[in-house]
C-alpha cells in the first residue's frame, strides 16, 4: 500500500513512517510533504498516487483542509493532530480516523485495522450494489422505415405498414395504401424493429399487422389462411406451430 504523509514536524514524520512500514512490509511511504504547497505540487504536478494519506491538520502554511479544495482526493485519509476540535471537518474530508498526538504504535495499528474494515465494507457494499437487479431496459421500436424510390429515400411510417413479406430473397413492405417497396434488411431485423403488440410473424416469410387481418379460416395440415384488407403476392398462411400463439395474440388488447 502506497502512503503519503503530510506532516510539518520532521521527527513526527520519521516516526510515523517507521511505524507504518514496520506494521506491514507491504506499506511504503512514497512521499513526505511538510506543507499544503508541497502536497499540491506532489499530487498535481508530479501526479503521485497513493492508497492512503496520513495527514496533520495544522501545517506551516495553513490547515490541510485547503488541500482538498485544490486537489481531488478520493482515497481514505487518517488525520494525526494535537487538536481535537477539527474532527468534524476531518471526517468531511475523506477522513476515516482521527488520531491525537502524541500517538503510539497501538494508535497507528488501530487506525490501520479500521482502514481494513472500511475497505471490506466498501467492497461488500459495491458487491451488493452489483448484485441488485437492474431496472429493465425499455426496448424501443422503429417509428418508420426508409425506402428507396426513384433514387430518393423517404420514410414509411410503421402505422402504415400492413405486411412484410420475403419474396425471392428480397424483403418487401406492403402498405395499407396498396404500395409495395423493397427493404434492404433481413426479415429477422425487421421483426426485431416492430412492436410485437401490433405485428406477428405468421411464418418464416411473412409478418402481419393486426389491422390488416379481415378474417381467417382453417387450412390443411392444421394451419390457418388469412384474408387481408390488402393484396399480396404470397398467400398469408399461419404455420402449424404458430397457430396457437397467433390466436392468443389476436385476442390480446
Amino acid at each position: 500500500m502506497n502512503i503519503i504523509i503530510v506532516e510539518d514536524e520532521p521527527k513526527t514524520a520519521r516516526l510515523l513512517q517507521e511505524m507504518l512500514e514496520t506494521y506491514d512490509t507491504k506499506n511504503k511511504v512514497v512521499a513526505v510533504c511538510e506543507s499544503i504547497e508541497a502536497t499540491i505540487q506532489v499530487l498535481k504536478e508530479e501526479g503521485l498516487k497513493a492508497d492512503l494519506f496520513f495527514m496533520d491538520v495544522q501545517l506551516a502554511d495553513g490547515l490541510s483542509f485547503e488541500i482538498f479544495k485544490q486537489v481531488k482526493i478520493e482515497v481514505p485519509v487518517i488525520f494525526c493532530t494535537a487538536f481535537d476540535h477539527y474532527a468534524l471537518e476531518a471526517f468531511k474530508a475523506n477522513g476515516i480516523d482521527y488520531i491525537l498526538k502524541p500517538f503510539e504504535e497501538n494508535d497507528i495499528a488501530r487506525s490501520l485495522e479500521k482502514l481494513q474494515l472500511w475497505t471490506s465494507n466498501l467492497a461488500l457494499s459495491k458487491l451488493a450494489e452489483d448484485l441488485l437487479p437492474t431496472a429493465p431496459v425499455t426496448k424501443t421500436y422503429n417509428a418508420s422505415f426508409l425506402v428507396k424510390f426513384r433514387e430518393k429515400l423517404f420514410p414509411v411510417l410503421v402505422e402504415d405498414i400492413a405486411l412484410i413479406s420475403l419474396e425471392q430473397d428480397i424483403v418487401y413492405l406492403y402498405t395499407f395504401q396498396q404500395e409495395k417497396h423493397p427493404l434492404f434488411k433481413t426479415i429477422d431485423e425487421v421483426e426485431q424493429a416492430l412492436h410485437p403488440q401490433l405485428f406477428f410473424r405468421i411464418n418464416r416469410q411473412m409478418i402481419i399487422h393486426r389491422n390488416a387481418i379481415r378474417e381467417m379460416e382453417p387450412y390443411f395440415n392444421r394451419k390457418l389462411v388469412l384474408h387481408l384488407t390488402i393484396n399480396s403476392k404470397e398467400k398469408p398462411i399461419v404455420s402449424r406451430l404458430k397457430v396457437s400463439p397467433f390466436l392468443t395474440w389476436m385476442e390480446k388488447p
